[in-house]
């Protein structure tokens, strides 16, 4: 459900309107309430979320600059479509940052860090051993999340913040995500592992393993979703 903004309640400066904007829209786009190709007019912003156009104007150009939108000619800003190239580029980046994520959170996560992951990796259990693939993607969400969050590295959590909600997005526009819960899970068990051994090669060598089936199974997926393209178009 869309939220709008009450005039004269909560805050009233520029950047805060803006941050609130920005937030619901990239929620809306995430929940896949706005499907790629949507258009994003500011006077309709504007409007829906009972803002002025300045502020719904900065919330638009900061969705395009985390790749949810993207500007055409003649047509303004309209919610971004992630495809199969790009999908495993977004992986590329994504094994060597988490990577990067996990070598510093070995050294710097705390016990609430840990005891936090676990918890997660309790619930991921229970939503494979159900088939539940929606809390799946949620939790793995979250996992990654606090192992980045624990490097108190602000430019890499943004990275990889946006290049997360690139692959939310893409769960709309492409049909290669999904499967491997189960192997999924196993890792994760493994990077907990390495975190609580504090050992930062460890956690940096698996969390890139990690990514990098991710990122086989994407190209394997891609290369057979293009021959049956062609197949079809013969």
């Amino acid at each position: 459900m869309t939220e709008s903004f009450t005039p004269g309640a909560g805050p009233t400066r520029g950047d805060a309107l803006v941050d609130q904007a920005f937030r619901i829209l990239r929620d809306e786009i995430l929940r896949h309430e706005l499907l790629p190709g949507s258009r994003l007019s500011v006077p309709e912003v504007a409007r829906r979320l009972n803002i002025s156009r300045s502020p719904a104007r900065e919330a638009i150009t900061r969705i395009a600059f985390d790749g949810l939108a993207d500007f055409v000619p003649h047509k303004g800003a309209i919610v971004a479509s992630i495809g199969a190239e790009d999908l495993v580029h977004i992986y590329q980046l994504r094994e060597v940052l988490e990577g990067l994520a996990g070598r510093i959170a070995a050294e710097q996560i705390d016990d609430a860090g840990l005891s936090e992951l676990e918890n997660i990796l309790e619930a991921h259990t229970v939503a494979v051993r159900t088939g539940d693939v929606e809390t799946h993607m949620e939790l793995d969400a979250r996992f990654h999340r606090v192992i980045r969050e624990s490097s108190d590295n602000s430019r890499l959590i943004e990275s990889l913040n946006r290049l997360q909600g690139q692959v939310r997005l893409a769960m709309a526009t492409t049909h290669l995500l999904g499967g491997g819960m189960e192997k999924a899970l196993s890792e994760h068990r493994t990077i907990i592992d390495s975190l609580k051994s504090g050992d930062p090669g460890e956690a940096e060598k698996v969390s890139r393993n990690h990514i990098e089936r991710l990122r086989h199974n994407l190209e394997t997926a891609a290369r057979s979703e293009t021959k049956e393209t062609e197949k079809m178009n013969e």
